[in-house]
């Protein structure tokens, strides 16, 4: 028994209606809440026209880069427009525009809200914890709602313009039936046009992340390097010439960056379940059963809808609630449980209603190793490994356990020490959540093939509207603080901000598990279906990692992500110094300035960061789209094969590494700064220790890990659409034809 398209359609547009209009009840919620202090509007309004300044002219640069590939795509995939098939090159071209658009307005949107939502959640700090939790919740919330959206209404689209009503859908179906398959399944079928689409959005993801994550993180460096560890004045001081700098970037890296990254990552695992069906079949000569191909390519549209529903009752429960405890934390992680609770609920509804009156042999013969509840299964493994990383990821960024505190504790012996035990806690942590995707990869491939895999990493991500809504009130919250400081409120605002922000930190420690585990499942499966797509149908889809070209290619892969790492991190030290020379110069030059007497330049601090992102980012964000177009080109399929395994096992690796050692550097610093380690407050040499440990790690946990992911999946997605080409057109093989 498997729903009608009609059903699942309608099922994914009401789930993407649902989720628009609570987000907009929830923005005009936002922008009904009144903000009397005056000194808050002005900051609020700085903080505002910096990000939304920097977001027009990073768009300026992504449109005329993105408009170029599409043109590229347009003229040359899935083959040269003037061979004949130029409707296949349209489709392919519209689809990739709509993802570039869709992402654009998920990181616009972001920005619009966290800067509503951030001055009123100082405003709402005023009268208590409570209200200023709900306040920076509920803008986190409506980024959250929009992300799933998007990435939804856009897969949505897709479905319905180019399957079902140009057909690629009934393409797909006839062919496996037909068994008259080529490449990628009629060559420029639904594969390549979702993929298309993935790619649209990957290319938004990785410029929002490295442009966002250069910004804030070169604005955060000089504001403390020179404000805390030498004028000894507060953070987010009103003197300190690159506070507001500082708070813009927290809203272009941490929330535009974010909406951007986890809508891509949706997509990808959404569209990498879809090619796996369909390769699925192609593969298997033995059965060609329409209705459960069909079953299976519309699961993942559902599932996704589905989860998009539970998100929005997880949300509302912590809304609804009338009583909250004390701990934002433990609400946060709530809200966060009963979304996945529910996506499991509904998913196994779900999975009734499509494959429940299947025939077992049929569904064996597919991959169903578990009966007709296998992807259920897969599903539910994948939502299960993210809660454990995100458990993970807590205990050893949060100052509540005991790793936090030593990296905090080692900070009274200085500096040095406080780099090597961050460093220690870094490296340890990798194990385990490697070995929780590991057992996440294994049970789904077991229970439903590598089909169940790339459901798993929709598992993962059901719940992303929850997962983005918590974390997305972390630099609103973060926000909020730094204006209670500017603005200045008592003293006790600034400790119910700096609670939150705490909180806060924790959470973007989660979501960045989140994002590095579900890019690892999803570009697995996006691996597979690369495989898959110049394999001959019935052979196994193997890669020999012996192979002299494939090991080759593992090996420039591993090294990819620490070149790409370390090319960010310098970015970020250019930016640094150079925001670090213009703070010393205002303190040095500007007459008054440390009395408080007069207010520092701002808009010279922030158009450093913003020429400093701008220019920065374009290398390695390039670098990453074109390396393995390149290297396809140079060496072809197999090389790119191993290039994708070596870059991916390392890039995790890194992106867990610097995710967790940056978050705990940051708590650490907090920590201290509580005064839990008595006679070492704020201001003491453990203090300053702790804010070296912190800077260090502000680039690795908000560039280089955010980054990380999305290197992965883009290289993933780039080859996926561009294998049709070097598949048959390289440098090796046409050396080979010449002896």
């Amino acid at each position: 028994m498997v729903p009608s398209q009609g059903i699942i359609f309608g099922l994914s547009f009401l789930a993407v209606v649902i989720a628009f209009a609570f987000a907009a009840y929830l923005y005009l919620w936002i922008k009904r809440q009144p903000v009397e202090n005056r000194t808050i509007q002005d900051v609020s309004g700085l903080i505002k026209a910096g990000a939304n300044t920097f977001m027009r002219k990073e768009y300026k640069i992504l449109a005329a880069f993105a408009g170029g590939l599409g043109v590229l795509i347009l003229l040359f995939l899935p083959r040269p427009i003037w061979t004949g098939d130029w409707v296949s090159n349209v489709g392919m071209a519209l689809a990739y525009v709509a993802g570039t658009v869709l992402s654009a307005i998920a990181g616009k949107i972001g920005i619009l809200v966290a800067t509503a939502a951030n001055g009123r959640a100082a405003e709402a700090a005023q009268k208590g914890i409570k209200p200023a939790f709900m306040t920076g919740f509920r803008g986190g919330s409506v980024m959250g709602l929009c992300v799933g959206g998007f990435a939804l209404l856009g897969i949505f689209l897709v479905y319905l313009i180019f399957g079902v009503a140009l057909g690629q859908m009934d393409d797909v179906v006839n062919g496996a039936v037909a068994e008259t398959w080529n490449l990628f399944g009629l060559e420029a079928g639904l594969t390549m046009t979702l993929s298309s689409y993935a790619l649209g959005c990957s290319i938004i993801a990785m410029f929002n992340r490295v442009g966002g994550g250069i910004y804030t993180k070169a604005a955060d460096m000089g504001a403390d390097l020179v404000g805390k560890t030498e004028a000894h004045i507060p953070e987010d001081d009103p003197r300190n010439p690159a506070t507001i700098a500082d708070n813009v970037g927290d809203n272009v890296g941490d929330v535009a960056g974010l909406g951007s990254d986890l809508l891509e990552s949706y997509v990808g695992a959404i569209m990498s379940a879809v090619i796996l069906a369909i390769e699925v079949f192609r593969n298997s000569l033995t059965f060609t059963d329409e209705t459960l191909l069909r079953g299976m390519m519309l699961f993942p549209i559902a599932f996704a809808g589905v989860g998009i529903l539970a998100c929005v009752i997880g949300i509302a429960s912590l809304l609804m609630k009338k009583k909250l405890s004390e701990n934002p934390h433990r609400e946060l992680n709530m809200s966060t449980w009963i979304a996945a609770g529910t996506t499991i609920v509904f998913g196994g509804l779900l999975t009734y209603f499509c494959f429940s009156g299947a025939d077992a042999a049929v569904l064996k013969y597919a991959g169903f190793g578990a009966g007709f509840l296998s992807p259920w299964y897969s599903a539910a493994i994948g939502v299960a490994a993210g809660i454990i990383i995100g458990v993970i990821a807590e205990y050893y960024t949060s100052y509540d356990y005991k790793p936090t505190k030593k990296i905090a504790e080692a900070s009274v012996e200085g500096s040095a020490l406080t780099i090597t035990q961050g460093l220690a806690l870094g490296m340890r942590s990798c194990m385990a959540p490697v070995v929780v995707l590991g057992i996440a990869i294994y049970g789904s491939y077991v229970v439903c093939g590598m089909y169940g895999v790339g459901i798993a990493a929709i598992g993962m991500l059901s719940f992303v509207s929850a997962t983005v809504s918590v974390d997305t009130y972390g630099p609103i919250s973060d926000n909020a603080g730094g204006i209670s400081e500017m603005s200045g409120l008592d003293k006790g605002v600034r400790d119910i901000t700096d609670k939150l922000d705490s909180v806060g930190n924790t959470t973007a420690a989660i979501g960045k598990g989140f994002a590095i585990g579900s890019a690892a499942l999803a570009t697995l499966s996006m691996m597979s279906s690369y495989l898959y797509s110049f394999t001959e149908a019935g052979q196994s889809i193997l890669l020999n990692l012996i192979d002299p070209m494939t090991l080759a290619g593992a090996l420039v892969g591993a090294a990819l992500p620490f070149l790409f790492s370390g090319m960010l991190i310098d970015a970020v030290a250019k930016a640094a110094r150079k925001m670090v020379v213009e703070v010393r110069r205002q303190f040095r030059e500007i007459k008054g300035l440390l009395q408080g007497e007069v207010l520092p330049d701002y808009k010279t601090c922030i158009e450093i960061s913003s020429q400093g992102a701008l220019k920065e980012m374009r290398v390695p964000a390039v670098m990453a789209i074109l390396f393995p177009v390149v290297c396809g080109f140079l060496f072809g399929a197999w090389f790119v094969g191993g290039l994708l395994i070596g870059a991916t096992i390392s890039a995790i690796m890194l992106a867990i590494f610097t995710g967790n050692a940056g978050g705990a550097w940051d708590n650490a610093k907090k920590y201290v700064e509580t005064g839990a380690i008595e006679g070492h407050g704020k201001g003491s040499p453990a203090h300053d220790a702790a804010v070296v440990g912190d800077t260090v790690g502000d680039p690795l946990k908000d560039t280089v890990g955010p980054s990380l992911d999305i290197l992965i999946k883009i290289m993933s997605v780039v080859s996926l659409v561009t294998v049709i080409v070097f598949q048959n057109y390289n440098l090796v093989d046409w050396i080979k034809s010449l002896f």
